[in-house]
């Protein structure tokens, strides 16, 4: 399996793109800013969105890319492209994005009977399978309902976790301690002169992520591989640094980073 960054700012400015992630050429987890990144064709090669939460930096791409490739998935007779979320978070989508105010509706366009997207929830704990591909729907803990996911080539290989927009979280370690972890994408989201506004968002800095339980996905033979991601544009040699400092050792997720999972 393959995984292509696609975005990772915690928000936009020349060369940032707000989160998003390819699986394999047809899976999305999450739609920021980053799916503009993506040629047309590409984009009419997604069939499953998986959104961590219903803020707009990880969303926005869902109706921009429905009214992309709407005409060009219909005349190759594509099915709908499945966008799966907490049921909080595609209420929110009826609610806020496909209104016909502020867009669209793509779920009952071109036609009720064949909408471009079709909404499907899910639950913490549940596994989704994709083909081979089995993905995990973890807890996170945000200033709204949240997740993270562990994404699976293979039912005994290694996993690849990313968290989604998350303060501490207890019940994320606690599982993470119990999952082969390769690689864990993690957001740390302010520096730490700002770690009241991100205590009250619910986001981590570095301070805060260097007391997280890290240490226990550090044990194995092959222990994990730490990336930073979410970090405010023009902060990242800050947070790095500060990360350091606190004994944390991790690397900078930047866009067009890829894995391969075996």
């Amino acid at each position: 399996m393959k995984i292509r960054v696609l975005g990772c700012a915690g928000a936009i400015a020349a060369g940032s793109f707000t989160t998003s992630f390819l699986l394999d050429g047809d899976v999305l987890i999450d739609a920021g800013t980053g799916v503009g990144t993506l040629t047309l064709e590409e984009l009419a090669g997604i069939d499953h969105i998986l959104l961590s939460h219903s803020h707009l930096d990880h969303v926005l791409g869902v109706p921009l890319l429905a009214d992309s490739v709407m005409r060009m998935r219909a005349a190759a007779g594509r099915g709908p492209i499945r966008v799966h979320g907490l049921p909080e978070t595609l209420q929110a989508l009826r609610e806020h994005l496909f209104n016909n105010r502020i867009w669209p509706d793509f779920t009952r366009l071109p036609t009720a009977q064949q909408p471009v997207l079709v909404l499907v929830p899910f639950a913490v704990g549940q596994e989704i399978a994709l083909g081979e591909r089995r993905i995990e729907v973890l807890s996170a803990a945000h200033t709204v309902p949240a997740v993270g996911f562990a994404v699976f080539a293979r039912v005994q290989g290694p996993c690849w976790v990313f968290t989604g927009d998350t303060g501490p979280n207890e019940a994320l370690w606690q599982r993470l301690a119990q999952l082969p972890v390769a690689h864990l994408v993690i957001e740390t989201s302010f520096c730490d002169e700002e770690a009241t506004l991100a205590q009250l968002s619910r986001h981590l800095c570095p301070s805060a992520l260097a007391t997280q339980p890290l240490h226990q996905l550090q044990q194995s033979q092959e222990p994990a591989q730490l990336h930073i991601t979410h970090v405010k544009p023009g902060e990242v040699r800050t947070v790095m640094a500060q990360l350091r400092r606190h004994g944390v050792k991790a690397h900078a997720l930047h866009t067009g980073d890829r894995w391969q999972l075996d």
